[in-house]
């Protein structure tokens, strides 16, 4: 549900060179409204103006969070009642025509859904190489983090010493320079 004047906006992490299709459809009350897709860097992907029903594709350069945002413009002031927007965003392996594929290269069903399965296995290993790069970048970050704490650490306590060690030092001749001790 989208009220007069408001924002709504969807964000999604996206993998590099995904297919990233939608299609919306939003009821009409008069109002204009508009759909925006950008990037983390503000960079605008698709921008339709006016949209009451269409759809929209764009491929990915990098990994990166897009967000998509409907936004109702009032164009006189008058508050119109809020509007039902329905948004169907759809990226990877979820943008394949199995159906097409298999009239194109003349495929039976079973080999149709084995394509598909291979693809959504492909997808998943994909997706777990990612995430074991992305454990090894964070586990390279965590074990240089510890060893500067430690150094740190450890200059820091040095440092302490030095000074608690120099403080009695003199202390020691103060006092004894002021015949308080022998």
């Amino acid at each position: 549900m989208l009220g007069s004047g408001g924002r709504k906006c969807l964000k999604e992490e996206i993998h590099k060179d995904d297919l990233v299709t939608g299609d919306y459809d939003i009821q009409d009350n008069g109002q204009r409204v508009d759909i925006t897709v950008t990037d983390s860097r503000g960079h605008i992907l698709v921008s339709k103006e006016s949209a009451t029903h269409g759809k929209f594709a764009f491929t990915t350069e990098e990994y990166d969070m897009f967000e998509i945002c409907v936004t109702s413009k009032s164009s006189s002031g008058v508050v119109a009642p809020e509007r039902e927007v329905y948004l169907n965003v759809k990226h990877g392996i979820e943008t394949k025509n199995y159906e097409e594929m298999a009239r194109s290269e003349k495929l039976k069903p079973l080999e149709v859904e084995l394509r598909r399965l291979e693809d959504l296995s492909k997808s998943i290993v994909d997706d777990f190489a990612y995430m074991r790069s992305r454990e090894e970048q964070m586990r390279d970050t965590n074990e240089s983090t510890h060893s500067r704490v430690m150094y740190f650490s450890l200059f820091s306590m040095l440092c302490l010493l030095g000074l608690a060690t120099w403080q009695v030092l003199y202390l020691r001749r103060y006092f004894k320079a002021k015949k308080l001790i022998e």
